[in-house]
């Protein structure tokens, strides 16, 4: 399941007449096509894009760049928000907007469903997460990746045991006290190493019925703020520690930085 995202105000003007993750990123890509193949390369190939603002252009792209031949399996769901005779409102975050799709979303039988945002750059093959969820008896993972301190007010940083068994999670945290050096959210376990802190990707892997579980309750809206949080300490709990290259491409800054970057 990929995120389509917001209203991406941090990108605008690049976000003026198009969603996020349809923004042109490294000359002719669009920036979802970075989770799209990265799932493809892993071979998972039952992929529901969730959109809501601006999405036309991203439908277009979509419908254009992706086929998968007769033989196969796969396919690429565009589950739009719309409105139902239980609900007239929006997807109100990252867990309301799973919540109202689950109906379609659940229709495949699964072992383990992965939750992807639509605006980062990075190299990951998920059937290393999925193994490693699975050999672990984790009933949700999350991608862990130290970011300098800096950062950290933006992210949601995590604190783990020994065995990568995530303790707490705070998501972009203000108070000092928490962000000191000091702090065990630089965790002891997947150590971050030095000035880091060690922050959710946003990548997270379910097993369905803890899924479904978690999302019974309406007013919680997102998986960084209420989710999250509060399976800590009701289910098992484990973060996957990802040192490669990672970028939140969320703002204008880091969306020039990493064009900078490729091309050098």
């Amino acid at each position: 399941i990929i995120l389509g995202g917001g209203r991406g105000t941090r990108l605008f003007p690049l976000t003026l007449e198009r969603a996020k993750p349809a923004v042109a990123f490294a000359g002719k890509y669009r920036l979802i096509d970075i989770p799209i193949s990265n799932c493809i390369n892993s071979g998972l190939k039952k992929i529901f894009l969730l959109t809501q603002f601006l999405s036309a252009s991203l439908h277009r792209h979509i419908m254009q760049t992706y086929h998968f031949d007769t033989f196969s399996d796969g396919f690429i769901d565009i589950l739009a928000a719309e409105q139902t005779p239980q609900s007239e409102d929006w997807f109100q975050g990252t867990a309301d907007a799973v919540r109202a799709t689950l109906k379609h979303t659940m229709y495949y039988h699964s072992d383990q469903m992965l939750i992807l945002s639509g605006d980062h750059l990075y190299r990951m093959d998920y059937a290393d997460l999925i193994d490693f969820h699975r050999r672990s008896g984790a009933e949700i993972t999350l991608c862990a990746y130290p970011v300098p301190r800096a950062e950290a007010p933006r992210m949601g940083l995590l604190r783990v045991d020994g065995d990568g068994t995530v303790e707490a999670f705070v998501e972009k945290p203000r108070d000092p006290e928490v962000l000191a050096p000091e702090d065990l959210f630089r965790s002891r376990g997947l150590r971050a190493g030095h000035g880091l802190c060690l922050a959710s990707m946003g990548i997270y892997v379910f097993d369905p019925r803890v899924l479904s579980e978690v999302l019974e309750d309406t007013t919680k809206t997102d998986f960084g703020k209420h989710i999250i949080p509060e399976a800590i300490g009701r289910y098992k709990v484990r973060a996957y520690p990802f040192s490669d290259y990672w970028m939140d491409i969320g703002t204008i800054s880091s969306f020039y930085e990493a064009n900078i970057s490729l091309a050098q």
